[in-house]
């Protein structure tokens, strides 16, 4: 069941459905969101993970339900999604960084072209950024000579930069080696522990519980678990969820 919204509520999603030529992805998901919270999205594929957060940021159009950041109604008609997109941050799976850009520039496109901000205040912005993700001394190389961790933190500063009310991560260590999933997961708790408001899908269990406030489990595009991280990992409420988790112990 979805959190009451309140005063302190930055995202409330009610009633949502989105099919795709007639088949439904996203089945009356309704949820809120508190200041500060994390939460974690899990789920087995093509639950509707990735499409709850798309729908979230409008590259999805939805066939019903309503979606609120922070008092704003996202899902009426005329919604200006270039302009909530600067307070809605993602970042993909796919680094989709410009590969004929440095790093810093990347990261100073949108708060330059899209925001208009002062040149000055935007780079001491990027290098502080930079520097808490440990990446200040690549600010002048290009996507090509950088670690797939690295383009990830890259992409990441490049959302924290315009300054995001929220911010959806979309599976983003999934295409990057073991090796280089540690570093991208330690900038995403030191965000949680900053108090970034922030919606995760992941597969990395141990992650989920580390940085989760609360965990919704989804499967067949319906929320059917919401819970927090302790009693989630320990006694599920629902079979399903117990099926799953069962499946990843059994492959780690």
């Amino acid at each position: 069941m979805a959190k009451l919204i309140g005063p302190e509520t930055v995202l409330a999603i009610e009633g949502l459905h989105k099919a795709f030529d007639g088949l439904p992805a996203l089945r009356n998901i309704s949820l809120a969101l508190g200041r500060r919270e994390v939460l974690v999205v899990l789920g087995p594929s093509g639950c509707g993970k990735s499409t709850l957060l798309r729908c979230i940021n409008g590259l999805e159009r939805i066939q019903s339900g309503k979606i609120t950041l922070n008092g704003t109604l996202l899902s009426g008609e005329g919604t200006d999604w270039r302009k909530v997109r600067q307070r809605v941050g993602m970042v993909f799976q796919s680094y989709e960084l410009f590969p004929h850009m440095t790093a810093l520039e990347n990261i100073l496109l949108g708060p330059l072209k899209v925001q208009k901000r002062r040149r000055a205040e935007a780079l001491a912005d990027a290098a502080a950024l930079l520097d808490r993700v440990g990446l200040l001394e690549k600010k002048n190389a290009f996507p090509r000579q950088l670690s797939g961790g690295q383009k990830q933190r890259v992409a990441i500063v490049r959302a924290l930069i315009m300054n995001p009310e929220i911010m959806l991560f979309d599976e983003i260590t999934a295409a990057l080696d073991p090796e280089m999933v540690r570093e991208v997961l330690d900038v995403m708790l030191g965000l949680a522990k900053s108090g970034m408001t922030m919606v995760i899908v992941t597969h990395e269990m141990q992650f989920a519980r580390a940085v989760a406030d609360r965990i919704i489990f989804m499967d067949s595009g319906e929320i059917v678990e919401d819970n927090t991280p302790e009693a989630f990992f320990t006694s599920p409420q629902t079979e399903r969820a117990r099926k799953f988790l069962n499946i990843f112990a059994f492959e780690a």
